[in-house]
């Protein structure tokens, strides 16, 4: 998937980069552990971490921009923003309209219900309300699993999960389709009463995405992130974030 290597001619993305000194990444800042405000309002993150080591090694500091994510593709072509980093799937349709890394992380799309709940897996959803944010590959697992997708009441959508995380608190859908990574790292950290039913709407990975002229200022990302995986940074990042090293980082 992505970094397919190819003629740059014309290709000034790096050497603008360098030139205007700052990398901008753009994200949802309601994304945690990718992306995130803490307690202080501060963007942290997994993404943030590894976003901000890369802004390092490319000599250029480093600007977490919050975008809505319904429109992310728009701020990339237009120039606001040098990437989208911030569990941002890859896809075929999304792999035409812009130029990927390869995955640095793995991720599914899955169902996540009040443990209280009689729901134990997909089928039990039918004639219910199912919530999920606009714009995600949430939406799109949705839409593409048919039975499912056809088997539910209402989809509501949401600005971002955490919104919808606490609508599922407080009842008013009985599940929200989300990235595993995010859920099980917000059912740790709010310890609400929360399960991820096992069976997968649909497995993907994540990378990051730049405009599709930008090929060589992707392929130096996607070299400095291959050089952290294998100096150890990325696996300090990790274990700070997930407690292990869950990376899929690798040169092939």
């Amino acid at each position: 998937m992505g970094c397919k290597k190819s003629n740059n001619q014309g290709d000034n993305s790096l050497a603008d980069l360098k030139s205007r000194g700052v990398f901008v990444l753009g994200l949802d800042d309601a994304f945690p552990p990718l992306g995130f405000r803490n307690d202080d309002n501060e963007i942290v993150g997994y993404d943030i971490d590894l976003a901000k080591e890369v802004s390092s090694r490319l000599g250029v500091q480093f600007k977490a921009q919050p975008i809505d994510w319904d429109a992310k593709e728009m701020e990339l072509n237009t120039g606001k923003i040098d990437c989208i980093w911030n569990g941002f799937t890859i896809t075929a349709d999304r792999e035409n309209a812009l130029s990927f890394t390869t995955p640095y992380l793995n991720n599914a799309q899955v169902l996540v219900v009040r443990t209280d709940s009689n729901i134990k897996q997909l089928s039990d959803m039918k004639g219910k309300i199912v919530g999920l944010q606009s714009g995600s590959s949430a939406q799109e697992a949705v839409d593409g699993n048919e039975s499912f997708s056809s088997s539910v009441k209402e989809k509501v959508l949401f600005e971002d999960n955490i919104s919808a995380l606490n609508d599922l608190d407080i009842g008013g859908v009985q599940g929200i389709v989300m990235d595993s990574v995010v859920a099980n790292y917000s059912i740790v950290q709010t310890r609400k009463p929360f399960s991820i039913i096992s069976e997968p709407l649909s497995n993907e990975a994540y990378g990051v995405a730049f405009r599709k002229s930008d090929v060589l200022l992707r392929d130096e990302v996607q070299k400095i992130l291959i050089e952290m995986q294998k100096d150890g940074t990325v696996t300090k990042i990790s274990n700070k974030w997930f407690g292990r090293d869950i990376s899929v980082i690798s040169s092939k």
